[in-house]
Parts: C-alpha cells; sequence; structure tokens
C-alpha cells in the first residue's frame, strides 16, 4: 500500500471532518468513504478498520507538524527563539485546521488504551524536538542548569495541549496564535536563569 496515492489523503482528510463532526464513535467507515467519494471496500485497501484511520490521520497530521516545526526551528538563534517558533506553529497549525484540532483535542483522548499508546508512540519525535530545545537552552544558559528535562517537557507540551483543548471548547471564540507570546512568556519566566 502506497501512503502517498491520492485516495490515502482524501480518506484521511475525510476521517478529520467526519471525526469532528460526529464524533469518533459515531463516525462509521461508511460515512467515511461517502465524505472521501469511495466505495465502502476501498477504505480496507488502506486501513484495517476504523481505528486504524484514527491512528493514521494521527500520523498523518503530526508527522506533517513534526517536520514543518523541526524546518522551522532549524534557522533560530537561541532555544529562547526556538520555544517561542514552536509555540507559534504549535497554535497556527491547529488554529488553521480546526477539525483537526477537534479530533487531535477531544477524540483522541475517549479512545481505548492500546489506541492511546499508539498515538504515545507518534508523539515521541514531537516531545524529543521539546527535550532539544531545553537542553539547548541549558548549554546557553539561558534556562536554569538544572531542570528536570522529561517534567520541563510535560510542562511545555501539557501547556500548549491544554491551551488548544481550551480553545476548542470555547468553540474558538478568541484567537489562539496570539496566545502564543504570553504562553512562551509564563514558560520562560518560570524557566530563565537568574
Amino acid at each position: 500500500m502506497n501512503k502517498n496515492r491520492p485516495k490515502y489523503k482524501q480518506i484521511i482528510e475525510a476521517a478529520v471532518e467526519v471525526i469532528a463532526e460526529n464524533g469518533y464513535h459515531a463516525s462509521q467507515v461508511s460515512k467515511i468513504a461517502k465524505k472521501a467519494g469511495v466505495a465502502d471496500g476501498t477504505i480496507y485497501l488502506y486501513f484495517k478498520n476504523k481505528e486504524d484511520i484514527l491512528i493514521s490521520v494521527f500520523e498523518e497530521k503530526m508527522g506533517q507538524f513534526i517536520n514543518q516545526i523541526t524546518v522551522s526551528i532549524q534557522d533560530k538563534q537561541d532555544a529562547n527563539k526556538k520555544l517561542l517558533e514552536l509555540i507559534q506553529m504549535h497554535f497556527t497549525q491547529l488554529a488553521e485546521n480546526p477539525q483537526l484540532a477537534v479530533v487531535t483535542q477531544l477524540e483522541l483522548r475517549q479512545s481505548n488504551p492500546e489506541l492511546r499508546l499508539e498515538i504515545n508512540k507518534v508523539l515521541k519525535p514531537y516531545l524529543t524536538v521539546i527535550d532539544s530545545i531545553i537542553e539547548e537552552g541549558m548549554k546557553e544558559g539561558v534556562f536554569r542548569n538544572s531542570l528536570n528535562i522529561p517534567l520541563v517537557r510535560q510542562m511545555i507540551f501539557g501547556t500548549l495541549d491544554e491551551t488548544v483543548t481550551n480553545w476548542v471548547m470555547k468553540e474558538r471564540k478568541y484567537d489562539l496564535v496570539k496566545q502564543a507570546y504570553e504562553v512562551h512568556a509564563l514558560l520562560t519566566e518560570g524557566l530563565a536563569n537568574s
């Protein structure tokens, strides 16, 4: 199976829309097929089942997300600027695709433990990017050199995640991206080397 084939991409995009509109549990494979403009059976050429579709949505979208962030932070001069860029991109990418935000913030949380385990595997490279920014900041003296990296990573990711979840729950009534500077200031002033 070639994941670059147009039908695969069509099904992924349709799945995001259908799951965002109906919720994961009410999103039958037939609804996803209809939205994608393919026969029900075609879905099974690409995916084992509905759970596989959800994991694939996350792999595809998170993969693109991580690649864009990694490329974008490369040209930033220091860890502080890299962290701000990561926060801005995290918020921008979800603000530009509100249906994906609904799926990642609400639907993935309601999934079963096996599904969550798969999702955690997909998240690992993103958490590694956060770790590298923290480590760089510690080496540069921008952040305290005594930081507990796993805890700080959890605080950074948790803050971004909860900020997006709140935005989704409030029906996107405010500008998520405008929150980036405030979130960055909150995180870095708590991490700054005094």
